[in-house]
Formats: C-alpha cells, sequence, structure tokens
C-alpha cells in the first residue's frame, strides 16, 4: 500500500476537512476510512464534533448491515479529529479540502489561512464544484499545489472523484491528487478549469430543463423523475437529485454558469422561486418533494 509519508502501520497522512457539512462530514469519514488521519474543522467546534458523531451514526448502520467489523469502525473513529481553530487543525498536514459554501472569497480565505499555518508540501484542495481553480490558485499565490477535488454527495457512496486543473496547477501536483484519488478509493477524472468543469455544467443542464418541464406541465415531479431512472438508469432523477444537492446550491451554480456562458443556463423562475420560500430540499424538509415524513413524496405544482 503506497504512503504518501509513512506515518505508522495505520495511518496514510494527515486529511484537513474544512467546512463540518454534508459533503465535509462525508469526506472526512471516506479519508478515515482510508487510513488516514481526518481533521474535521469549523468554525464551531460544537459544528465538527457534530459531523464526527453523524459519522458514528453512518458506521453503526453500516456494522448493523454486516458491512463493517467493530475493528475496523473503532480505527475509523479514532483517526478522527475535531477543530475550530484552523492554524491550529493546519499543523502537520499533507493535504487540505475545503468544504465551505460556494463563495470565492470565503474559499480564498479559508484556503490562505491554511496555507499560511500547513506545511509548504501541503496540497492545497477545494471542493468547489463551479467556481475557477485557475482564480483560486492566483489569489493564493500558490497556484502551481492548488487543484480541484470535487467530490459527489454522498462521498462514501459515491466512486467519482473529479480533479480540476488550473492553469497553474502543476503536473506533480496533479499526479499527487490521482494518488491520492486511489488511496481514496476513487476513480479520478481530469477536467481543465472551465465554468461548471464537466459533472456540475451536465448535471445542472438536466436538471433545470426538468425544473423547466414541470413549469410548463410537461409531466409531475415523480413521472420527470422515473422517466429518467426508468428510461436512461439514472439512479435517481433530476428533481430528486437537487434537492439532496441543495437547491440554493443548483441555484448559484446556475447564476454562476449563466454568467459565464449564456443563456442556456438562465435559472427557471420556479427554482427561484422555490429558493426564496425556503424550499431547498432535503435540509429544509420541502423541495420538489416532502422528506418531513421519512420517505420523499412529490410535491404538486400548478401546471403539472
Amino acid at each position: 500500500m503506497s504512503r504518501w509519508r509513512e506515518r505508522g502501520a495505520d495511518v496514510s497522512g494527515i486529511l484537513l476537512v474544512v467546512g463540518a457539512g454534508t459533503m465535509g462530514r462525508g469526506i472526512a469519514q471516506v479519508a478515515a476510512q482510508a487510513g488516514f488521519v481526518a481533521r474535521v474543522c469549523d468554525v464551531e467546534l460544537a459544528a465538527a464534533k457534530g459531523a464526527i458523531g453523524s459519522i458514528a451514526e453512518s458506521l453503526a448502520r453500516r456494522l448493523a448491515q454486516g458491512k463493517t467489523t467493530a475493528e475496523e469502525r473503532d480505527g475509523v473513529m479514532a483517526r478522527l479529529e475535531a477543530h475550530a481553530d484552523l492554524a491550529v487543525a493546519a499543523r502537520g498536514i499533507d493535504v487540505v479540502v475545503e468544504a465551505v459554501p460556494e463563495t470565492m472569497d470565503l474559499k480564498v480565505a479559508v484556503l490562505a489561512a491554511v496555507r499560511d499555518a500547513a506545511p509548504g508540501h501541503a496540497l492545497l484542495g477545494s471542493n468547489t464544484s463551479s467556481l475557477s481553480i485557475t482564480e483560486l490558485g492566483r489569489r493564493l499565490d500558490c497556484g502551481e499545489r492548488t487543484v480541484g477535488m470535487h467530490f459527489f454527495n454522498p462521498p462514501p457512496a459515491m466512486q467519482l472523484l473529479e480533479l480540476v486543473r488550473g492553469l497553474h496547477t502543476s503536473a506533480a501536483t496533479l499526479a499527487r491528487a490521482e494518488t491520492l484519488a486511489r488511496e481514496l478509493g476513487k476513480t479520478a477524472i481530469i477536467v481543465n478549469d472551465t465554468p461548471g468543469f464537466a459533472t456540475s455544467r451536465l448535471g445542472v443542464a438536466i436538471g433545470a430543463e426538468a425544473i423547466r418541464m414541470l413549469e410548463s406541465g410537461v409531466a409531475s415531479v415523480g413521472d420527470i423523475d422515473r422517466a429518467m431512472e426508468l428510461g436512461y438508469r439514472h439512479p435517481m432523477g433530476p428533481l430528486k437529485l437537487g434537492d439532496l444537492v441543495g437547491l440554493d446550491v443548483r441555484l448559484a451554480i446556475l447564476e454562476h454558469l449563466h454568467r459565464e456562458i449564456g443563456e442556456q443556463f438562465r435559472p427557471p423562475q420556479l427554482l427561484r422561486q422555490l429558493v426564496r420560500a425556503g424550499w431547498l430540499g432535503k435540509k429544509s424538509g420541502l423541495g420538489f418533494y416532502d422528506w418531513t415524513q421519512g420517505e420523499p413524496v412529490p410535491r404538486s405544482f400548478s401546471g403539472a
């Protein structure tokens, strides 16, 4: 088994995740399961500890299903750390993956703080789904070791890791990112730094068209999703997937692509209305589906 730096029989390195939301906790779980010390840092220590608690619950379910052992679970939990002080959390790390909201200024501020406290060899990774890695690296003044590392929700279950190469990203950095993907048990694709990369651009295009179909009364929420699930073998329909990702996240990506690429990415009005209403999908309880009763139930919309 390859190692980033030899740290002992059961530790591959130290991976810092900044942001204790759904993606951050999922990335930390993947890293800890792969043998990394996984540090979760959030401005609120309670949030970081809560993320580790959620990972414990996930592992408990896997144990009950016979998908892991008590020994493996205990090993994963022993490699998880919660932090609120970013400078402390960045000490001695091999790689950081920021998973904070999709705002360039925030991502720059977070990674700049890590850059100043971490060793010079540390890889600077961003889980952004649409923002420019080239701009991020330039503003950090170390674009050669900055790379996009776009995980998919939920990270423990999804095989794909989209690696985004900025104009300044060095060949050595990209090679290290590919090695990391293998260490984490992921299959990597490499894309150049273009708006929306490959996956977000394709995903939101399908999702936006599904919303426009709903707006114009082509079919219901459930039938639009079933069309893609049964007709194209998608594991989940685009409307339900939007609810899981977060409709506010979907809107932010579409607005960015609309500015960068053009009219085909103009956000549907129905999406804007749902976000204004606070109906953001699963995380708020309502979106295209009602998530409040356990199993998601498709909601009715006028015209469909």
